[in-house]
């Protein structure tokens, strides 16, 4: 069971939630979509930080942001997050390798035989120091060198720049509420992209019900499509320039300098907190469909956090948890209702429940997929089952269940400073660094 004060602040919560769906289904009258919309709301704004394009004191954290509206007839928003190469980015401590007998057997009290869940049980800050996290001698902290990194106009050009990942990451808020840029997804993208070591493009979709299905999950694939327009508009100006053809400036307005100079879209990672991981879990289906139209893009891994799933057979831990902390089921319904096209509410809906019959493509397509649930969340066994579909036809999809944990509790901005939160990303990031890594996929979970 949680603290009090995460009990009582879940209550506060809800009644705040339901409060503002209420509000906006009572508003909602247009069906369709709106071309324009709004990818946050007042509400969810406060207090956001503003973006801070350089490493300088104001990022005290080693982390550049800048912020992009990439379609001028959306309100599609982008914030990006740059880390800093010469910040000692986990604090005196750094992620190592785990042994593959490092995580303890898997044991659920729910578990059926042969069932894959690695749990964690996360009650103190003692609980996960030893184990993915050791302290680094002084000796390896030293800086690297990644030559002409700092993100400024007079920045060195360098044939030694390295390339880091891109991880495109998709906020929670149940469709309806959340933004890129606000306070509790800032906090948990710094903090992704420095444990990562990677480029994190936190994507501002559009919000229901001014903007519903399909919006924010075509915004998903926008953003992807113009990864991978970035890259091939920086390809062909290097190329020109390379001929002496006097064509420095081609397609210099629409470049953008920081995923030019530093993004490695070879290696993609999605990754989706609650109703954002029904949008990237999407995303990634259509970069399979894609192929070789999404180059030089390529999704290597997607990782799921307490997916927003549901589907109109009862589960387990719906009817146990049906009323738990912070999004219970009447409230995860209403949202659905406003987010879904009016007339089409159904709990089987492909946006709500990915094993709905005709599915496509084949799941022994999608890429590796870790999927993170919480003990207390009504809606993991839907994640669970998913996850075990995709082992089913080879996959690498494990699943991570954390104890005595909440829907979003590593991501509501009350939670971000937990042991549990914070062991949480990282151990996402010993799994990512499998897939992102350079040298052979070395790191093991």
């Amino acid at each position: 069971m949680p603290p009090v004060a995460v009990q009582l602040h879940s209550l506060l919560f809800k009644l705040l939630l339901r409060r503002r769906l209420s509000s906006l289904s009572a508003s909602a009258s247009a069906p369709a979509s709106a071309p324009f919309g709004v990818s946050s709301r007042p509400a969810d704004q406060r207090p956001s930080p503003p973006s801070n394009p350089s490493f300088s004191p104001a990022s005290p954290d080693g982390v550049a942001t800048k912020d992009l509206h990439p379609d001028p007839l959306s309100s599609l928003h982008l914030r990006l997050f740059l880390p800093n190469p010469n910040h000692h980015a986990t604090g005196g401590t750094v992620p190592q390798p785990l042994r593959r007998n490092s995580f303890p057997q898997p044991q659920h009290r729910d578990a059926a035989p042969g069932q894959e869940l690695l749990s964690r049980s996360r009650r103190a800050s003692a609980s996960f120091h030893g184990v993915g996290v050791s302290p680094a001698p002084p000796a390896q902290a030293a800086p690297r060198d990644y030559g002409g990194y700092l993100p400024t106009a007079g920045a060195t050009r360098s044939a030694s720049r390295r390339k880091l990942p891109v991880i495109v990451q998709f906020h929670g808020g149940a469709f309806v509420t959340g933004a890129a840029e606000s306070a509790a997804n800032d906090a948990f993208c710094r903090r992704v992209a420095r444990l990562c070591d990677a480029i994190v493009v936190a994507v501002g979709y559009r919000l229901a019900p001014e903007s519903r299905y399909p919006a924010a999950f075509e915004d998903g694939v926008a953003v992807l499509r113009w990864i991978a327009k970035q890259a091939n508009l920086a390809a062909c100006r290097r190329t020109m320039m390379g001929k002496g053809t006097g064509a420095d400036s081609f397609g210099a307005a629409m470049v953008e300098p920081w995923l030019a100079a530093h993004a490695d879209p070879s290696r993609c990672v999605l990754l989706g907190v609650s109703c954002g991981a029904n949008i990237a879990d999407y995303v990634a289906q259509k970069a399979v469909e894609s192929g070789k139209l999404l180059d030089p893009v390529r999704v290597v891994a997607q990782v799921l956090m307490y997916p927003f799933f549901m589907g109109s057979a009862p589960t387990h831990s719906e009817l146990k948890l049906a009323n738990s902390y912070f999004y219970d089921k009447s409230s995860c319904l209403l949202a659905w209702k406003l987010f879904l096209p009016e007339g089409e509410f159904s709990l089987d809906h492909p946006a709500v429940n990915p094993l709905a019959p005709g599915r496509s493509p084949p799941l022994k397509l999608m890429p590796p997929t870790l999927t993170v649930v919480a003990e207390l969340d009504w809606m993991k066994d839907c994640a669970i089952a998913y996850s075990e579909e995709l082992r089913k036809v080879n996959v690498d999809a494990p699943v991570l269940e954390y104890k005595d944990a909440v829907h979003e509790f590593a991501t509501l901005d009350v939670l971000l400073k937990t042991p549990q939160a914070q062991a949480c990303a990282e151990d996402i990031a010993i799994w990512v660094k499998k897939y992102i890594s350079l040298r052979g996929h070395e790191l093991s979970y």
